[in-house]
């Protein structure tokens, strides 16, 4: 069977990420909604994806920017009506678009009813076993149950009032306080989760893409443990139990006349071995590949990440996925401007001085480089015009909180957040429609007026035209997508590669011009090719038969 057969659709698609807050404006509040990513379906039509995955749209009080989820089944005010998500995918797929929801299992929100149904029974409740709460410890139970702590910064844990006002017991939350924790061994949760699961694939939602996969179950014991030497099992990441929960999501998936795809979000950066266990063939079919995201630009790390990939998904015979930039990462327009260009959750180098020229034609080489690999590929919005993180965000403008949880230390997500610009010369660059009073609600630079669509539709050599171009020929090129990859003899810091019989990448890491291997034609490059040579910092598509 053809890997881009419909009902395998996964296996090499270019998805493209929307964050819903930051896309596009229809009804002029300041803030993106499902009317503004409506209205330009066709941008991303012509831009030649083949799916969306949309970042949560669930009724939210926004603590996370929507991964604090009141209801699963509800589409928050902020961004239209449940109405509107089943036009948003009916439109889409009308234009051969897929969509793809994002699923946030591991937590809710503290305005989910069962957690206010929580709180306001006490101790003891059995609503209270939908999630972790557990006495203090010391004298009167003023200290926390363990010494876990946030992802986002401070304790994991958070102290509750009984009802008479009194304090009372303490609930995890791995995340914001917003955000507690959901116990997957009560039978309630997960069988409300399979509920979630048919409602959006019941109206039409091609796959979802599965928020913090690995973190769902707990150990009981709750006991504490050292970062630096965690113990195997983890008491709360990647523990065995997991498993079972995908594997009855897989027989959901599977059980649709068109299958379903289940995609995860798998931070297991030590632990590669772990990471391809989620992608056995009665779970999930993709997982994100972080090693490349986090590359350094230099060939050794993007050729070990790239075999690597690839080695690992082998054994079981799921698809690599490859991905640049997301809602969670610095740009790597930026990234790749800096002295030191990789990047890790704990390495984020916030405004250190970045080179955007340089940092540019990075990024207009390693988007030739992604989409000629093996398997599936996925876009952030705002790349495809070569945007950079916004760092100098205000202190009192800035949202995420990471941000708030360290008191600042971290500067957080929001420079990745800003929302698009479309068109115009000075904020909201399209972003909200005409005579709209509320400003965007993250700031836009105002150097982003060379970034626009407008400006860059049409222009050659614009990176919104090298991504078109790039991701209609990769539709056509039958060896593109899924399918096996051949390393060809290069230069040192030049990767080289073959899909297929006729079909080369060409990639240029070194600090000098390097010439290009025998070809009958260069269907695409990065930057002009000149006598055959291939400029540093340049990538380039050849048929080379």
């Amino acid at each position: 069977m053809s890997s881009r057969a419909p009902d395998r659709w996964w296996r090499s698609a270019a998805i493209y990420q929307i964050y819903p807050r930051s896309f596009a404006d229809g009804n002029g509040d300041g803030v993106g909604d499902l009317a503004g990513i409506r209205a330009h379906l066709g941008f991303l039509a012509d831009l030649g994806v083949d799916a969306v995955w949309v970042n949560p749209w669930y009724a939210s009080p926004m603590a996370d920017a929507g991964y604090d989820v009141a209801d699963y089944r509800a589409i928050d005010p902020l961004f239209g009506t449940l109405p509107e998500a089943e036009l948003l995918i009916r439109d889409a797929h009308d234009l051969g678009i897929r969509i793809i929801v994002d699923i946030v299992p591991n937590h809710c929100s503290d305005a989910h009813v069962w957690f206010k149904e929580a709180l306001q029974a006490g101790p003891g409740a059995a609503v209270r076993e939908l999630f972790w709460f557990r006495p203090g410890r010391g004298e009167r139970g003023e200290l926390p149950p363990n010494n876990w702590r946030s992802i986002f910064g401070g304790p994991a844990w958070t102290r509750t009032k009984n009802p008479d006002g009194l304090p009372g017991e303490w609930y995890l939350h791995l995340f914001a306080p917003g955000q507690p924790d959901l116990n997957w061994e009560n039978p309630k949760v997960r069988e409300d989760f399979e509920d979630v699961l048919r409602f959006w694939f019941d109206r039409g939602a091609d796959g979802v893409r599965i928020d913090s996969a690995a973190l769902l179950v707990k150990d009981p014991a709750l006991a504490d443990f050292d970062p630096a030497d965690p113990p195997h099992p983890h008491p709360f990441a990647d523990r065995d139990e997991v498993h079972e929960v995908y594997r009855s999501w897989r027989r959901i998936a599977d059980s649709y006349p068109e299958p379903r795809a289940l995609i995860g979000e798998v931070w297991l950066p030590e632990a590669p071995e772990s990471f391809v266990r989620y992608l056995r063939s009665d779970e999930l079919h993709t997982a994100f590949n972080f090693d490349f995201l986090g590359c350094p630009w230099t060939t050794p790390a993007f050729r070990k990440a790239i075999d690597d990939g690839i080695a690992l998904h082998a054994p079981v015979g799921a698809p690599a996925t490859w991905v640049l930039s997301n809602h969670d990462v610095i740009r790597h327009v930026t990234r790749y401007g800096r002295a030191d260009t990789r990047f890790s959750l704990g390495y984020r180098q916030l405004g250190a001085p970045s080179d955007l020229a340089l940092g540019t034609r990075r990024a207009r080489a390693a988007v030739l480089l992604l989409l000629a690999l093996p398997g599936s590929a996925y876009i952030y919005q705002g790349e495809e015009l070569g945007l950079f993180e916004v760092e100098d965000i205000p202190r009192e403008l800035r949202q995420d909180p990471m941000f708030h949880q360290t008191g600042g230390e971290n500067l957080g997500r929001d420079g990745c957040r800003v929302p698009m610009p479309w068109s115009g010369e000075a904020p909201p660059f399209g972003f909200s429609p005409a005579g709209a009073t509320a400003p965007p609600w993250l700031p836009q630079p105002a150097a982003w007026t060379a970034y626009t669509v407008a400006r860059q539709q049409g222009e050659p050599g614009s990176m919104l035209e090298l991504y078109r171009s790039a991701l209609r020929l990769r539709r056509r090129e039958p060896d593109l997508g899924d399918g096996p990859l051949r390393w060809l003899t290069a230069a040192a810091d030049v990767l080289s590669f073959a899909r297929g019989d006729a079909f080369a990448c060409v990639v240029n890491l070194s600090r000098t011009e390097v010439a290009l291997p025998p070809h009958r034609k260069i269907i695409l490059a990065s930057a002009p090719v000149t006598n055959g040579m291939l400029a540093t910092d340049a990538a380039a598509w050849l048929r080379t038969a």
